[in-house]
């Protein structure tokens, strides 16, 4: 912010009996005019804070001038020390009885998420959540919770601005080719496939299209089975997992002599921290409306359905 100054100047109105202050803003100091206001602070939880994304939103939001980390939660903080500046708990239920934040986090999996994430929102806590694998009726569950207790949630598969934008794309160009391919690959600790990003692509690729693709069907049977990927509404899809990667989303659009390539690559995991704090500070907005999926949302591209 660009420090300046405020030099006030009384200057008499000849005609009237009052004075009025005129403010005149150099750009010499740091003072606010009484109509600024500073952005308020928001608490926030991080669960899975021991893990990779759960550890680098804990460094992105030391960053920001209004979002503060106030705990941590994570079941493995009774094997290993924490190395954190904030307190770290097993689970909400024992958090809560310390501290309650005004949102949580999650960055954990779909075999626990679903409970952390209810118990969040049924004490009035909104949620911010990138854990994926939940099944249709843990999320009808949750979007009763959000609701019922008036809280916001936001899920989203993906955070990255440009992965948002890939699946956007691949909507638009999916209704002027008849083939197409969706290859992804990520880190080999990440247990779901496809990834929920390649799942919202390809939702994204067949809910408006006028017909459906074609896929090409082998004559004969393939040597090593499973080679042509999983089908999607005629759509292959193709699972990586390996070190080395992050994220990285590819659909390939085929027509006659010719091919459209769409790729995104997260590098690291600081590319969806922008959009981790964009939601943190939009979550509250959606409040008692129930699960959003997807950034594409808050971020107007797209209806939430699911």
């Amino acid at each position: 912010m660009i420090r300046k100054t405020l030099e006030i100047e009384e200057i008499t109105h000849k005609e009237e009996e009052f004075q009025v202050g005129l403010i005149k803003i150099k750009n010499q100091g740091n003072l606010l005019d009484s109509n600024m206001t500073t952005k308020k602070e928001i608490n926030i939880a991080i669960n899975g804070i021991f893990g990779k994304m759960g550890s680098t939103v804990f460094s992105a939001a030391n960053n920001q001038e209004d979002i503060i980390t106030i705990a941590g939660i994570d079941p493995v903080i009774e094997k290993i020390n924490n190395k954190f500046s904030v307190p770290v708990y097993v689970d909400i239920e024992q958090m809560s009885k310390v501290s309650k934040p005004d949102v949580m986090i999650d960055f954990t999996n779909g075999k626990v998420a679903a409970k952390s994430i209810s118990q969040a929102l049924s004490k009035g806590i909104h949620v911010v959540s990138g854990s994926t694998g939940l099944s249709d009726k843990e999320y009808s569950a949750l979007e009763k919770d959000s609701i019922n207790n008036n809280v916001g949630f936001i899920s989203a598969p993906n955070f990255a601005i440009g992965a948002i934008l890939l699946m956007h794309l691949s909507g638009i160009a999916s209704e002027y080719f008849e083939y197409a391919d969706l290859i992804e690959s990520h880190h080999e600790m990440k247990i779901d496939s496809p990834s929920g990003t390649a799942i919202s692509i390809l939702e994204s690729m067949t809910k408006d299209k006028t017909g459906d693709f074609k896929s090409n069907k082998a004559e004969i049977e393939d040597e090593i089975k499973n080679t042509r990927g999983g089908n999607y509404k005629n759509i292959n899809v193709h699972s990586a997992r390996m070190p080395g990667r992050v994220a990285r989303h590819e659909v390939v659009f085929g027509a006659l002599g010719q091919t459209l390539t769409l790729i995104h690559d997260s590098i690291n995991r600081e590319s969806f921290m922008p959009g981790v704090m964009l939601c943190v500070r939009k979550v509250k907005d959606f409040s008692g409306q129930g699960v959003i999926f997807g950034l594409d949302k808050v971020l107007g591209l797209g209806k939430n359905e699911h």
